[in-house]
């Protein structure tokens, strides 16, 4: 769950996070990120970061998402009617996966729910979908509220994800003894220094891990005592680089390059997060979609040969004669080989399909491989 690419910008018209200064003292290279100026490595490089996440543990800033929080009596109800995924799978200190779509069934922002009691949840959605899901959601409440209450704190949260086969035992050490982690997708609400932790176990990278939602004046305090309690297990700060070699690795969606509006769940392979037995805005599309069949699915792909990275939009060939292009691209340390995402006809979207992908007027030979790309050692 992310938004957009990062590429380079003047800062001055940029948002901030407010561990910005942070970034910036502990050697932070600074781009674009989705409208917001963020570190996409740090002194060692993205490489580093990587194999860090993958082998040991890294913590990265994810203050630029956004935080709406919902309560009253029928938020449950109300929330399944616009979630595409069945909530009624869930209870408190747990979460689920799931869309926002539009009438015709495409992606207007994906999202994870964290349900914390009876009738109060979390939602935390991408950073450049913050104002349009805060509008999409307000302007879909009951006519009288309906008792609820949706709240947009966004600018009150900073956020940090703990990432890496580590990532418990920073966590223990953290929060103290006595303190129980969090299971596999739950969530749960731990004070620490008086204040209120919402700790989640979810993650973006396809390693264990914790989510850390705090009140953003302790920002800069939190990190810095995470990075010295973490130093001797390895702890490195991460920036966007690997954040985003390392969700690619395991296929996790890119709002804004896997998934847009015109594309649905379906088409992206994601439909076991939306529950087609049940009504929500989009869900008569996807039902047609589903009994028709889909036009196109998003396969991965992986690079059989040594060569230049791919990178999104760079086309995809079939027997010489392009079939799309990628969504996302990009080199995989853990694999050695360049990969990416890519919509094609089903028929090309099998694993085992041979294909190429043209880079500066050449083909380069690639593979449709099954999902995902990179598994973690059990």
């Amino acid at each position: 769950m992310a938004d957009s690419s990062a590429s380079p910008s003047p800062a001055a018209s940029l948002r901030r996070t407010p561990l910005h200064a942070a970034h910036v003292s502990l050697g932070g290279r600074m781009v674009e990120f989705g409208g917001w100026h963020m570190p996409v490595a740090y002194g060692a490089g993205i490489l580093a970061e990587h194999r860090a996440v993958r082998t040991m543990v890294g913590v990265f800033d994810i203050s630029h998402m956004g935080q709406f929080f919902l309560r009253g009596a029928g938020a449950k109800a109300w929330l399944n009617g616009v979630f595409s995924n069945q909530l009624g799978k869930i209870g408190p200190g747990q979460s689920l996966y799931g869309f926002l779509l539009n009438e015709r069934g495409g992606v207007i922002d994906d999202l994870i729910v964290y349900q914390f009691g009876d009738e109060r949840f979390l939602l935390v959605v991408n950073a450049a979908k913050i104002e349009e899901d805060w509008a999409w959601l307000s302007s879909h409440l009951p006519a009288d509220g309906g008792g609820l209450k949706l709240e947009n704190l966004s600018e009150e949260c900073a956020a940090l994800a703990l990432q890496g086969p580590k990532a418990e035992e920073i966590f223990r050490a953290f929060f103290g003894p006595g303190v129980e982690p969090p299971p596999r997708l739950g969530v749960a609400v731990i004070p620490r220094g008086g204040m209120d932790f919402y700790v989640a176990r979810t993650g973006y990278t396809g390693e264990d891990g914790f989510e850390l939602f705090y009140p953003s004046a302790h920002a800069e305090s939190v990190l810095r005592e995470l990075l010295a309690i973490g130093a001797p297990h390895g702890l490195v700060p991460c920036g966007l680089g690997s954040r985003d070699s390392l969700r690619l690795e395991v296929c996790y969606p890119l709002n804004g390059s896997d998934l847009s509006p015109d594309r649905t769940p379906l088409e992206a392979g994601l439909g076991i997060f939306c529950a087609l037995d049940k009504e929500f805005i989009g869900v008569e599309a996807l039902r047609k979609q589903k009994a028709e069949g889909v036009s196109s699915r998003l396969a991965a792909l992986r690079f059989t040969e040594k060569g230049p990275p791919p990178r999104p939009h760079y086309p995809v060939l079939h027997e010489g004669k392009p079939v799309g292009e990628l969504s996302s691209g990009g080199p995989s340390p853990s694999l050695g080989a360049g990969i990416g995402l890519a919509y094609l006809p089903p028929e090309l979207a099998k694993p085992g399909t041979v294909l190429a992908v043209e880079i500066r007027g050449q083909a380069h030979p690639a593979v449709v491989e099954k999902k995902p790309l990179y598994r973690r050692p059990s």
